[in-house]
């Protein structure tokens, strides 16, 4: 018996080693690449290894584009949507689960529906919304559509209903309020499902190149995703260059993840608990 528990371990054990390395290659690809001339970008059979490290690279897509405003607005882009999204995600998740008021069942499907369709269905409705506020090419334009998630609502409600009722009658008979109730019982109670929503939200808004390329034209308001696909031509791309503003994106997420890392694993690992 312990010999096919251990037989079954190693077995784990090897498919978790070989996803890894599948997740590592992509990285280690791209930061290879950002460290070749055109020539060995493009050579086939493909080139793994450059002849020299060209740090040149580095240097030519800084310089070409304005790297601290990208920082800035994706910096501001994901504060403001993580700030929001966790606000009134919870809000909306607590009254589902805590409160009882018409319709409350009929709301709760919309949200389920609305986290079955694409969220390129809502991008000339909410392009639309924008323009029509004046806010193109704003920071503001950036944030709408991560001002609510109905994935957060539907995360958040699950950490909710874990929660004794008996917390919120208690309160209510000492003489708390609902808002009372909400922000300094539950709020508190439900921190580990808040960082959760925040890391999620922080990777979406990171990720995200459809709705800053519509509605942010001018560089200077653009992210740093967007502000990348500017570097893939029409009909050539400089390749190397490309890997390069890659890596110089994903260094703020990889510091974050590093002092943070602690939490970061503690919210995955509760969105999963019982």
């Amino acid at each position: 018996m312990q010999t096919k528990m251990n037989k079954t371990t190693a077995l784990i054990h090897i498919v978790l080693i070989i996803g890894s390395l599948l997740m590592v290659v992509p990285f280690l690809w791209m930061v290879l690449t950002s460290g070749k001339t055109i020539s060995e970008s493009t050579q086939i059979p493909p080139q793994i290894f450059p002849e020299a490290f060209q740090l040149e690279n580095y240097k030519a897509v800084w310089n070409s584009l304005p790297f601290v405003s990208f920082y800035i607005n994706t910096g501001l882009m994901i504060a403001f949507r993580v700030l929001t999204s966790t606000l009134f995600s919870a809000m909306a998740a607590f009254a589902v689960a805590k409160l009882d008021f018409p319709g409350k069942n009929l709301f709760f499907g919309i949200v389920l529906t609305q986290m079955m369709i694409p969220s390129q269905i809502y991008l000339t409705p909410q392009y639309l919304l924008v323009q029509n506020l004046g806010l193109l090419n704003t920071i503001s334009a950036l944030v709408i559509p991560g001002i609510v998630s109905a994935f957060g609502t539907f995360l958040l409600r699950q950490f909710f209903i874990k929660l004794p009722d008996e917390l919120m009658e208690a309160a209510t008979i000492d003489g708390a309020s609902i808002w009372q109730v909400f922000f300094r019982i539950y709020m508190p109670l439900a921190r580990s499902g808040l960082v959760a929503l925040g890391i999620f939200t922080s990777l979406f808004a990171f990720k995200d190149l459809m709705w800053p390329l519509v509605v942010n034209m001018s560089q200077d308001k653009m992210t740093l995703s967007a502000g990348l696909a500017s570097l893939q031509g029409q009909f050539t791309t400089n390749y190397p260059q490309l890997m390069a503003g890659s890596v110089i994106a994903i260094i703020p997420m990889i510091i974050l993840y590093i002092i943070f890392q602690k939490q970061f694993i503690e919210g995955i690992a509760t969105t999963g608990g019982k």
